[in-house]
């Protein structure tokens, strides 16, 4: 119980707390409002899935820094398809699923099979997604998607938006997967060390062919999603999820699993820097102090990670 509590192991929930002190007497007035809190939930569902869909590849030894044009990429075509294309809902949900699965799968040949490194593969497949949002848009808005779909992400239950709920359901399928079936385990080896589990019968290219996979359908789960919640395609919004979804997943690999990438703790992490930084907006700081948090925050994130690997080595 006392390691399980000690600050090494949950360092972001105590951050948490030292946090919600500091903004609650500086903005109370602000900061306590029950209505900034149910909209830091709303607001970082699709962080959340975008981290979910980052964590999936890494946890299988791929890191894709394609996450956050993946996501913008499938905003303008769910867009596309229901102001341009004129499909009913119903159909076009699926196909950008469908859609986002499928650039999973060509990123998963590039590495698997012309031996590209994953940085190297994403970055590039990154560069192709972010040209193929300025053709399909036309660099411009797509608007006119029609009511029904905006009720997709606007829809309560409870208090709480349709994403949020999604996001729960994609988490506990994730954590199951990941914890409690032989894949996940696979799946941790051949990140761990691919090497050693390819000796031992892992096929490693076809569980980083399905991470990849499953990583790009969340991505466009949560590009379609976007478009509903702002009724429209905008072609600047996705890649602007990258270094959020990174930072929780680095930070969150140091939390509850010492050094392993993790669901519960990518969660926690994400949500605890969402409250810094809005902290620090309802407190009056500049925008680009979000880049500064963020951007400090993945540097400290990649580094506690990696102290945490050598550690558990070590161990």
């Amino acid at each position: 119980m006392r390691a399980a509590l000690s600050f090494h192991n949950i360092s972001a929930i105590y951050i948490f707390v030292i946090m919600f002190i500091v903004f609650s007497v500086w903005i109370p007035e602000k900061f306590l409002q029950p209505g900034v809190w149910r909209s830091l939930l709303d607001a970082e569902a699709l962080t959340g899935l975008a981290a979910i869909a980052a964590l999936l590849p890494l946890v299988a030894g791929s890191l894709n820094l394609a996450v956050g044009a993946q996501v913008g990429f499938c905003a303008i075509l769910s867009a596309f398809l229901l102001s341009k294309a004129g499909l009913p809902i119903a159909l076009q949900l699926p196909a950008v699923v469908l859609a986002g699965a499928l650039i999973g799968y060509l990123t998963a040949l590039v590495i698997t099979r012309l031996r590209v490194e994953p940085i190297i593969a994403t970055l590039g497949m990154s560069s192709v997604l972010l040209a193929g949002m300025a053709w399909v848009s036309g660099s411009q808005q797509i608007l006119d998607l029609g009511p029904d779909y905006r009720r997709i992400a606007t829809t309560q239950f409870g208090g709480v938006t349709v994403p949020v709920y999604v996001l729960l359901v994609v988490a506990v399928v994730t954590w199951y997967v990941l914890e409690r079936t032989p894949v996940g385990r696979r799946m941790y080896a051949a990140g761990y060390n691919p090497e050693a589990a390819r000796l031992a019968g892992v096929d490693v290219a076809r569980l980083k062919t399905g991470t990849l996979v499953a990583g790009g359908a969340i991505a466009a789960l949560a590009g379609a999603l976007l478009t509903s919640r702002i009724n429209a395609g905008d072609p600047t919004v996705g890649p602007s999820f990258l270094l959020p979804a990174l930072t929780a997943v680095f930070l969150g690999s140091t939390q509850f699993r010492r050094g392993r990438f993790n669901v519960w703790g990518t969660l926690v992490a994400m949500y605890v820097l969402a409250v810094g930084i809005k902290g620090l907006q309802l407190g009056g700081s500049p925008r680009w102090v979000n880049d500064l948090f963020y951007g400090l925050a993945l540097l400290l994130a990649v580094a506690l990670s990696q102290w945490e690997k050598r550690s558990a080595r070590r161990r």
